[in-house]
């Protein structure tokens, strides 16, 4: 009789190689289909938790889980794959006892939130691929049984489980930027576009979104003075273009009510409005939108002098044209990341 060398299911070789692709941010194919059928054969297993079966599954799932949880809460916006992370996570780490871990120190498997997790996690869900991973890794008995314990898991489990609620407050959740009044309300109530305006020049404090929220909200607030409509529309308009990444439903619900303000059908007999003018250059559209705020305190600007009256900066296809460009760039947004309309929405 000779010896049958072990091999992985070459759907789990497969779900190794999706899942590497979706932890290095280059996925193969659909991702929240990926890791919507992987959250949902997680959520499966709870059924059989105390079988053999089930133990193996409990390990590998939760790894995979720990190991994928990075990718679902900054790049899937999906309120129903949330749910399903945190279920089966909540519902292995009930089956787990901690305090019965007796590994030594440094026992317990790292660096699980890589391919190597992937790949440990995918294994850990057969014994051929518990076999495969133990002659691959040089593993004994101890190595690979320190992959089930609980003290290990749960930890995994916790962490996971923590990562996902503290994403999805933040992807749906209320974002809280009222602290930015103080920086941005003049005493006696008006609005400080100069300073809006600078905080969005400091790119590298990730300022584009907060000030596009805080405009939005006060937009819709109306506390709005005549001769501050555009420059806070501009500040908001900036906010959204400057935007590197893709702004998650807890912003964009009230960009979007703001920009849903403006009557996008209407029409006027201008030629060219001032925004037309302002150019593509950070610095030329600072001082194009300080200008526009304030032409007389902030003469030097890229917009023409023709086209800096105020008939020209309050018409209200000037608005229409811009709340269009915005509006395309933030329902992009829903194209580019995954989730469901209504994720989006509300």
């Amino acid at each position: 009789m000779t010896d049958v060398t072990p091999t992985l299911p070459a759907d789990h070789s497969q779900l190794i190689s999706d899942l590497c692709g979706i932890i290095n941010d280059y996925p193969n194919g659909d991702p929240e289909l990926t890791l919507s059928v992987l959250a949902g054969d997680a959520t499966d297993a709870l059924d059989r938790v105390g079988t053999p079966e089930g133990r193996r599954e409990l390990t590998g799932y939760t790894i995979l889980l720990y190991a994928t949880c990075a990718y679902v809460s900054a790049r899937v916006f999906s309120k129903s794959l949330f749910e399903t992370y945190t279920e089966a996570l909540d519902g292995f780490r009930a089956t787990l006892d901690p305090a019965s871990c007796v590994c030594p120190a440094g026992a317990h498997p790292e660096d699980l939130d890589s391919e190597y997790g992937a790949e440990a996690g995918v294994s850990m869900l057969t014994e051929a691929g518990r076999a495969v991973f133990a002659e691959e890794y040089g593993l004994h008995d101890e190595g690979l049984a320190a992959f089930d314990c609980d003290g290990f898991l749960a930890g995994l489990a916790d962490q996971a489980a923590d990562y996902i609620r503290e994403a999805h407050e933040e992807v749906f959740g209320h974002i809280d930027v009222s602290h930015l009044d103080a920086q941005f309300i003049r005493d006696g109530g008006g609005i400080d576009v100069v300073a809006m305006q600078e905080s969005i020049r400091r790119t590298w404090e990730h300022n584009t979104g907060p000030v596009a929220l805080w405009s939005a909200r006060r937009w819709l607030s109306g506390q709005v003075r005549d001769e501050e409509r555009l420059g806070l529309f501009l500040c908001m308009w900036m906010g959204i273009d400057q935007t590197h990444a893709p702004l998650p439903p807890s912003y964009t619900r009230d960009l979007t009510a703001a920009l849903d303000t403006v009557d996008l059908d209407v029409s006027c007999e201008h030629s060219r409005h001032p925004w037309s003018a302002a150019g593509t250059a950070t610095e030329s559209r600072y001082r194009a939108v300080v200008h526009l705020y304030a032409p007389g305190e902030h003469p030097d600007t890229p917009v023409p002098a023709e086209l800096s009256a105020r008939e020209l900066r309050e018409c209200p296809a000037h608005y229409a044209e811009l709340a269009r460009s915005a509006l395309a760039d933030v329902e992009g947004w829903s194209d580019t990341y995954d989730g469901e309309d209504e994720d989006w929405e509300g």
